[in-house]
């Protein structure tokens, strides 16, 4: 059995604030795109749905130190393209207070056609994401371990949640981003498929019914790519911090290179029903790494902390073997001092109790994301 490379590729995806207003820029010059474009040409830098969003996505790396250094790049040079513009980089997945009734979608044929099929869903698609591709590939083995991975991706999302606002208002999840993710079509946790012909033959079927016109227009938790041989983690909310997403990246990929150590000795993971994983994706989505998760091995709810402990002691092994083990071990900094939802829910709080007005107190959020999200780039 060949194993697979574990090459890594890094999508996130930004919001571009005016500092002056701390809002979201309704229509921003379209000189940052092509900037940004000529400044990285070994990465890519596209457009999103809305046009106060950018997207970039790291090049193939061989390991996390490669990762790590593309994707400070990515953050420096589009940070500094857009403050060269007036404008502020902001890595969270939801705004605290935009609307997204003012905002405009990006005027190209793709989105066009998205915003034509999907109509109002789509228009408040204000919220950005983070993609971890890691190659497996074998596509039996790609779907093989689809199956199997599965059952981790709420206590990722869990590290990963940075959306407890939404339209000025404290949401009481702390990752909002879902609620508005989920009302698109084709989301969610990804069907259990027996061999790669039958999720082939899926794609094929909604293809040829009209509903899509490739696989990148299935937009599960996880998914084969349509471009690449990767299994593509979706779930997880856009990491405040860049070194939050490198131990995201850096646990996913353990973890797949974890099941494919089992796989080669005729060994699994169990799967688990879809629907309790689901409900581990609804904790995770509303209390974050703060709150419990289920143990689906002793049927009872425990701290996410201590299962993300259990996870990393299930890939140090793995963690060793690609040179990822410091950036999985990241994983209890994550715990120990909450995630970007937590800090923003912190900052907000504290504000209104010092008898700040809401909307210096979401000011106050705001300033201290555009801070964070250029912090330790080199």
């Amino acid at each position: 059995m060949k194993e697979p490379s574990f090459t890594i590729g890094i999508e996130e995806e930004y919001l571009l604030v005016d500092p002056k207003t701390r809002d979201l820029a309704i229509d921003p010059p379209e000189e940052i795109l092509k900037e940004c474009q000529e400044k990285l040409p070994d990465h890519q830098v596209t457009p999103e749905f809305l046009r106060s969003q950018i997207e970039i996505g790291t090049r193939v790396c061989s390991n996390i130190s490669e990762a790590r250094a593309a994707l400070s790049e990515l953050r420096s040079t589009v940070a500094a393209v857009a403050e060269k513009h007036g404008l502020r980089l902001m890595a969270a997945s939801t705004h605290p207070f935009a609307d997204w009734h003012l905002l405009k979608h990006t005027a190209r044929e793709r989105y066009d056609t998205i915003a034509r099929d999907l109509q109002a869903v789509v228009r408040r698609l204000m919220i950005c994401g983070m993609h971890v591709h890691c190659a497996i590939e074998d596509q039996e083995m790609r779907i093989d371990l689809m199956n199997q991975v599965t059952y981790f991706l709420p206590h990722l999302l869990a590290l990963s949640t940075s959306s407890p606002f939404w339209r000025g208002e404290v949401s009481g999840l702390k990752s909002y981003r879902l609620s508005v993710f989920d009302s698109l079509p084709r989301t969610g946790i990804p069907d259990r498929f027996d061999s790669w012909g039958e999720y082939q033959r899926l794609v094929n079927v909604m293809v040829e019914a009209g509903s899509i016109e490739d696989g990148s227009k299935i937009w599960w938790d996880l998914r084969p790519s349509s471009k690449f041989p990767t299994l593509e983690m979706r779930m997880t909310d856009v990491c405040t911090l860049m070194e939050d997403t490198l131990c995201i990246a850096a646990i996913y990929s353990s973890l797949l290179r974890m099941l494919y150590r089992l796989r080669r000795n005729n060994q699994r993971w169990r799967i688990y029903p879809t629907t309790l994983v689901a409900e581990n994706r609804w904790l995770a989505q509303r209390f974050g790494v703060e709150g419990k998760l289920i143990d689906l091995g002793i049927v009872g709810q425990v701290p996410a902390g201590d299962l993300i402990e259990e996870i990393i002691e299930l890939v140090r092994e793995d963690a060793e073997a690609l040179g990822c083990l410091e950036e999985v071990l990241h994983a209890r900094k994550i715990i120990a001092r909450g995630t970007s939802a937590e800090r923003q829910l912190k900052i907000f709080n504290d504000a209104v109790e010092a008898g700040e007005d809401l909307k210096i107190a979401l000011h106050k959020v705001v300033d201290q994301v555009l801070e964070e999200t250029v912090s330790g780039l080199n």
